[in-house]
């Protein structure tokens, strides 16, 4: 059965043309990326996908929205999108289809995605679980998180919050930024300091201790000069960044019992040349007296180019396999 599999995220849209039997994902067409800002809605980006496609596009639909998905009207986080399902039949011409969150789809494409689209980051090096619960956490905009029940050959997936939870520092370093950070927050959860928006904070921070004028950059300013190596300061970021979602990803193994961990999100594939430099392993499993139970949690890095759209994909596949 061929679905026309579409990840609606802030700033693009990406279509693509999936293929699926017996509740798994056979293939994904060629991917076709628009920017939300040059269409007024849903409906339009899917004649323009139509258009490009050349022909009619299949009568089937799974969405991945980048926003809390449930009610008669989803609102796009940061974009002006508005879907309202029940029109998705009038709309889209979609007679079945599938709406999913972002990270939800995430989680599905982990729980359908062969080995060979996962990077081993530390941990034992073995192929992921196919019984219990792989955690998933990504940086990125946000922090998601969301987990994948295997029981009974089958697959449950565990949409949550976790990113919202209390960050809990463990330096003086993340004493002084929690101080910090407090000015502006009531309340500092994990995500102020493990998204990709959290290396204003830890730049400024260092700049602080070090007695150094505090560069007022955005966050893309600080990882582009991290990522080329050309400012020691954005350099020290990104590795206290590193350490603090190592941190964070085994709280998240250890709250939900996990036998694995997927980090997740282009943020963390970015990253993956410096989580064996930056102290990830050491942080993920410094849990005091279960730091033994940690040491033999697989941690790995998902680096399919559109985990989005084969998740999508992979939830219609799934609702719809019977």
């Amino acid at each position: 059965m061929q679905v026309v599999a579409v990840d609606i995220g802030g700033t693009h849209a990406r279509f693509a043309i999936a293929e699926v039997a017996d509740g798994k994902v056979v293939s994904l067409g060629d991917v076709v990326t628009q920017k939300t800002a040059e269409h007024a809605s849903l409906q339009t980006a899917w004649q323009d996908f139509e258009r490009q496609y050349g022909k009619l596009l299949p009568k089937a639909a799974a969405l991945s929205v980048a926003s809390p998905v449930g009610g008669e009207v989803i609102k796009l986080t940061n974009n002006p999108w508005i879907i309202r399902p029940a029109l998705i039949p009038e709309r889209l011409g979609a007679d079945v289809y599938v709406i999913v969150n972002d990270f939800a789809a995430i989680a599905h494409a982990v729980a359908q995605l062969p080995d060979a689209d996962f990077l081993h980051i530390c941990g034992p090096e073995r192929p992921l679980a196919r019984d219990g619960v792989t955690s998933i956490c990504g940086p990125g905009t946000g922090l998601g998180v969301a987990g994948v029940l295997h029981a009974d050959d089958t697959y449950h997936v565990l949409s949550t919050e976790g990113g919202h939870i209390d960050f809990a520092p463990l330096d003086a370093f993340e004493d002084t930024m929690l101080a910090r950070l407090r000015k502006t927050f009531t309340r500092v959860s994990a995500e102020r300091v493990c998204a990709g928006p959290a290396i204003v904070a830890i730049y400024e921070t260092l700049a602080e201790i070090e007695g150094k004028p505090v560069r007022h950059l955005d966050d893309k300013a600080i990882w582009g000069l991290a990522f080329e190596g050309l400012d020691s300061l954005a350099i020290a970021a990104l590795d206290r960044f590193v350490l603090a979602l190592g941190a964070f990803a085994g709280d998240l193994a250890l709250t939900q019992g996990a036998k694995d961990v997927v980090i997740a999100g282009g943020l963390g594939l970015k990253l993956k040349d410096h989580f064996a430099r930056s102290g990830f392993a050491e942080r993920f499993t410094a849990k005091g007296r279960f730091q033994q139970l940690m040491a033999g949690i697989p941690v790995k890095l998902i680096t399919h180019p559109q985990p989005g759209l084969y998740g999508a994909a992979a939830a219609f596949a799934q609702e719809h396999s019977q």
